[in-house]
């Protein structure tokens, strides 16, 4: 676009609104309940669409490939510091097995959608990978398949005003089911022939309702959440190491990612998948970030500010594919990508809810378990407290952790599967 307040090699200036349209898109978040409803990432979003549409900045810039390019693979190790897997296995309990069940699920409804949508919606093989990995850890991998299978901004755009509409309902679905009266009195006389009946949350799960402080499930469950996402101490020396090793490796996983795809050979499905698989660097990133979590969980999980510094470069990213987004094509992309979105979360819930019954777990934990698929860590938590399932908490912030190990798995898999490249 010519014309612009600010001009497409004014690099400095662009990176400036970028940065001030994130920070201001995370404020309003944090501040204002309608801003929260709506998601900091959908505000970045808005806020450098409106700033096109009013010719302020252009909508092609150097600046922003090198977002693409380089912030974008750096925030994924970031993010990951904390997917120590032997934690998240040891106190997550039985959730974890709901988490993966819905996970299938997830995969399963994003294949199905496709095949049933892909003749109505242009360019939507690229939204299966996208959808399928942020609908088993969070935006962190719709980000990172976005990048991955170079999607449009256009389509990026219109799946995230898409997902941002299929949360709210089902959000509201998922906090009523659990006092749904049918729902309820089904899962109670199973639970009672199963020998469960004991208390709302669990006994059968391991975790003990009553608080060793004496609190209200209420009362527990917010102290626990102030205390997880209180304010940290950020050292020099911390942000010194995040940098330096999320720099490293983004940089050994793209140099092999490089060296495997190109001697692993083509031929047949099964190498072809390989070559997808291990030749690709958003998931050598995932798996060498999750090794050294895992094997160094002292060192690495204890980098603190290592999760609001990827964040913040997420909202960056956002504020990015709104530059270019048409307004218009959103418009007419929205409502299709709404419905293929629908398709997917629902059939998460339907694997989620019939195999959670049928394994006798209870509805608190199935609920939370699909939350933290379909929304992540974050509103999983967030349901928890809202609810009083203090028991619930930590568990939800643990399987939603790994569902960012995971969702990149899951995308390249099915973005592989149906021909990707």
């Amino acid at each position: 676009m010519n014309g612009t307040l600010i001009s497409a090699d004014n690099s400095w200036a662009l990176f400036a609104v970028l940065a001030c349209v994130a920070a201001a898109a995370i404020y309003l978040e944090q501040h204002y309940r309608w801003a929260a409803k709506m998601t900091g990432c959908v505000l970045a979003l808005l806020g450098s669409m409106l700033l096109t549409n009013l010719h302020i900045i252009p909508t092609e810039a150097k600046t922003y490939d090198f977002i693409w390019d380089y912030i974008v693979p750096l925030s994924i190790p970031m993010l990951l510091f904390e997917a120590d897997i032997r934690k998240i296995g040891k106190r997550s309990g039985r959730l974890m097995i709901v988490f993966l069940i819905g996970g299938l699920g997830t995969i399963v409804g994003g294949l199905l959608a496709y095949q049933l949508l892909r003749s109505v919606i242009p360019g939507l093989a690229k939204a299966v990978p996208m959808m399928i990995g942020t609908y088993t850890g969070g935006t962190i991998n719709l980000v990172a398949m976005a990048d991955n299978y170079h999607a449009s901004s256009e389509l990026v755009s219109a799946a995230v005003v898409a997902d941002d509409l299929v949360m709210v309902v089902y959000l509201f679905i998922l906090m009523a089911v659990p006092e749904g009266t049918f729902y309820l009195s089904l899962s109670r006389r199973k639970d009672k022939r199963a020998g469960l009946n004991k208390s709302p949350l669990s006994q059968a799960a391991g975790y003990e309702h009553t608080s060793v402080s004496g609190k209200t499930g209420q009362e527990e469950a917010d102290s626990q959440s102030a205390s997880y996402w209180r304010p940290k101490k950020v050292s020099l020396q911390s942000v010194a190491a995040i940098f330096a090793l999320s720099v490293f490796i983004v940089a050994v996983s793209s140099t092999a990612a490089d060296y495997l795809s190109a001697v692993i050979p083509k031929s047949g499905f099964l190498l072809t998948l390989l070559n997808g698989l291990l030749g690709n660097e958003y998931l050598l990133i995932t798996t060498i970030t999750m090794l050294l979590a895992t094997l160094f969980p002292r060192k690495v999980g204890k980098l603190d500010g290592a999760q609001e510094i990827g964040t913040y470069l997420i909202h960056i990213f956002f504020a990015v594919i709104g530059v270019p987004a048409s307004i218009s094509l959103i418009v007419k992309k929205a409502p299709l990508l709404l419905i293929f979105c629908l398709m997917i979360v629902t059939m998460n819930m339907l694997f989620s809810f019939i195999s959670g019954r049928l394994l006798h777990f209870n509805n608190e934990e199935i609920a939370i378990a699909s939350n933290a698929n379909i929304g992540g860590p974050t509103t999983a938590a967030a349901m928890a407290v809202a609810r009083g399932w203090g028991e619930l908490i930590v568990p939800s912030i643990l399987v939603g952790t790994l569902g960012y190990v995971l969702g990149n798995y899951y995308g390249i898999f099915s973005g592989t599967l149906i021909g990707l490249k």
